[in-house]
């Protein structure tokens, strides 16, 4: 028997999807379009939707990242990092319905799993300090202590 996925279990989904996919068109050299254009299987509603927001939004969401970013430069960070962190920012700054402690813990885990032995730590660093400027009346309370 096939148990209902949770809405937070899908977003998960979504999340780590668009992450894998803004991930490999970093890598291929692709835009958004071009990367969701060329998957044999349709992905997830959310999942286009963060993959698109983050192509349409990269420029601001890179300036977040530089500034916020201390003592690192956007091309030196590891490139999973740089996915992680640009899904995470645009949700913080256009998906009101995700909130903010959420946003983090999700991103944070997926750096965990994903990044460095340090990427947890400075996502949580860089998302923590941008979450204070996107959403002021939010504070980026965690679900979870961090590592």
């Amino acid at each position: 028997m096939t148990r209902p996925v949770s809405a937070e279990a899908g977003r998960h989904e979504a999340r780590e999807r668009a992450i894998q996919l803004i991930y490999e068109a970093e890598q291929r050299d692709l835009d958004s379009a071009g990367i969701l254009a060329d998957q044999v299987l349709d992905p997830d509603p959310y999942t286009v939707t963060l993959v698109t927001g983050v192509g349409e939004h990269r420029g601001h969401i890179d300036e977040l990242i530089e500034r916020f970013a201390r003592g690192w430069t956007i091309e030196r960070m590891p490139s999973m990092d740089r996915a992680v962190l640009r899904v995470a920012i645009y949700e913080l700054g256009h998906v009101d319905a995700v909130p903010t402690a959420v946003a983090l813990d999700e991103a944070v885990e997926l750096a965990k799993r994903y990044g460095t032995d340090d990427s947890g730590r400075f996502v949580n660093g860089v998302l923590s300090s941008v979450a204070k400027e996107l959403r002021p009346s939010s504070p980026p309370d965690r679900r979870r202590p961090p590592a």
